[in-house]
């Protein structure tokens, strides 16, 4: 099932990495090419509570074997998107198709693996599980720069082996099917379905619309609205998409709050601290991968240590642990940015990254331990669905911040450098798109004025940028503050295992 998972974990981070090539050969806008990384993402987000469902009726076997195949022939097909004026059709298209076959598999994977494990030995399988499938998101940018050397149209055909080897372990490994004998909930499947992916859609077109615009409001409020909507009619449903009632047990509904907010910084620190180390620190793509495996040191070792301790106390204390010294590390991380080194950052890099670990894997496990009905698939959708929302809201909200802060230093920077008043505001706003939307910071060029003068800034470009991430850090660190007061909250001790029935009981190999 690692094995299974690992193509939809680099796929979060893997195609950023190759953007500028897809853009030039294929003739892209930069906002074209955005809708190409976000479609993946919205269609994550939109299907992950069904493919758990899913999970549950169909038996997770047939889900992971059906997901699997959507998702590797999705990517073949975005491998093979023809030169023209269909290109950004065909690519969003198949991305989002990409992320549907994730959305399906991830969840029936997750529960595979917590029904093999009896529950006193599920701290550290699953400690394992997120551990290993955590740190191949850091592997994306990595084998994405070494990838696009040769073709970025690899990047996408380098699943189809993967999925080829994920089936036959699939199939050696005589995985049970589980099913149940009920129905599909289809109107609350198309509610969830619309909710999460209209509200994801405003929240990552914020930066281009702006958050002023009408569109990008009408989207947000409305997604919620059809949430609101969704949830009124899984309470007066027998057979409910989502058994809302498992929000009644406090454990379960902490252990979501305190995801949501370390989701916050987990996977928008991707992005932003890639994009830093390009910028600030000069880093090639591939450099910047390895600044991100300092990050993902922390997280491995945390991530086992936490396991190790949900087993024998539960998951307040790696929750509360986790949130503290995440915010330690994220604060003291945002501190060193300026200082442009590398090596000076490493050990803070390295302390978030175990925060986040020692939150991840408790987190999720604790909360598929208290599934109703061992309805293990159902559970995992909804945490999962929780992960990739606040995942949206985060790159969308400290994107805004840095995109608002990082042009107001580069405004100062040239007005300085006396670039005139009528130009200073547009210059701005394109180097800060440029540098933000795909790492671009390359020297202008240029004989005029304006190119001259920003060939000279270009050393006070880079600080403005590490200034303008400072807030965003200290922003992820805030977040996790706000997941310690939730961790308080807790109620302790482990989830019991007679909620297992006889019927339901898993069967082990």
């Amino acid at each position: 099932m690692m094995f299974a998972v690992a193509m939809t974990f680099i796929d979060q981070t893997i195609v950023s990495i190759a953007a500028p090539d897809i853009v030039s050969e294929l003739g892209l806008s930069a906002s074209g090419m955005q809708w190409v990384v976000n479609a993946y993402l919205l269609s994550l987000a939109a299907f992950f509570a069904v493919g758990g469902r899913l999970a549950d009726l169909w038996g997770p076997r047939r889900v992971v074997v059906a997901g699997t195949l959507i998702f590797v022939i999705s990517s073949a097909m975005c491998g093979c998107v023809p030169d023209g004026d269909y290109a950004l059709t065909w690519l969003v298209a198949f991305r989002a198709t990409q992320g549907l076959g994730a959305a399906l598999l991830f969840p029936a994977a997750l529960a595979v693996v917590v029904a093999v494990f009896p529950i006193e030995r599920r701290g550290r399988a699953l400690a394992l599980f997120f551990g290993l499938t955590g740190a191949l998101t850091a592997v994306g940018p990595l084998l994405g720069g070494w990838l696009t050397t040769w073709t970025w149209r690899a990047i996408f055909w380098v699943n189809v082996p993967v999925a080829v080897v994920a089936l036959i372990l699939t199939a050696l490994a005589h995985i049970s099917d589980r099913r149940r004998d009920e129905p599909l909930d289809v109107k609350g499947a198309v509610l969830i379905a619309v909710g999460m992916g209209t509200s994801v859609l405003g929240f990552q077109q914020a930066g281009a619309w702006g958050w002023d615009s009408a569109a990008t409001w009408a989207c947000i409020v409305g997604g919620l609205a059809v949430l609101y909507v969704f949830c009124r009619h899984e309470l007066r449903t027998r057979h409910p998409l989502i058994n809302l009632s498992v929000f009644r047990d406090r454990a379960f509904t902490v252990d979501s709050l305190v995801l949501f907010f370390a989701m916050l910084a987990f996977v928008p620190v991707f992005f932003f601290a890639s994009v830093y180390a390009q910028v600030s620190l000069s880093a090639s793509a591939n450099q910047a991968a390895l600044y991100l495996l300092y990050f993902f040191v922390g997280f491995a070792i945390a991530s086992q240590w936490g396991g190790r301790i949900l087993d024998k106390r539960g998951a307040r204390p790696t929750l509360k642990i986790g949130c503290v010294v995440g915010a330690v590390g994220f604060a003291l991380w945002a501190g060193k940015l300026t200082d442009l080194s590398m090596h000076d950052q490493w050990p803070y890099v390295a302390l978030a990254g175990a925060g986040i670990g020692f939150i991840l894997a408790p987190a999720s496990t604790d909360a598929v331990n208290r599934a109703i009905d061992a309805s293990y698939g159902e559970v995992t959708g909804i945490t999962q669905t929780v992960r990739n929302y606040a995942a949206s809201i985060g790159l969308a909200v400290f994107g805004t911040m840095l995109t608002h802060t990082m042009t107001d230093n580069v405004v100062d920077t040239l007005q300085k450098r006396g670039v005139p008043p009528d130009q200073v505001d547009s210059v701005a706003r394109d180097v800060t798109q440029s540098i933000t939307g795909q790492a671009d910071a390359r020297t202008p060029t240029g004989d005029g004025p304006v190119a001259t003068t920003m060939r000279d800034a270009m050393s006070s470009i880079r600080m403005d940028f590490a200034e303008a991430n400072q807030w965003v850090f200290y922003g992820m660190a805030v977040a996790l503050g706000i997941g310690y007061l939730c961790a308080l909250r807790h109620p302790g001790g482990q989830a019991a295992a007679a909620d297992e029935t006889p019927a339901q009981a898993p069967v082990r190999h």
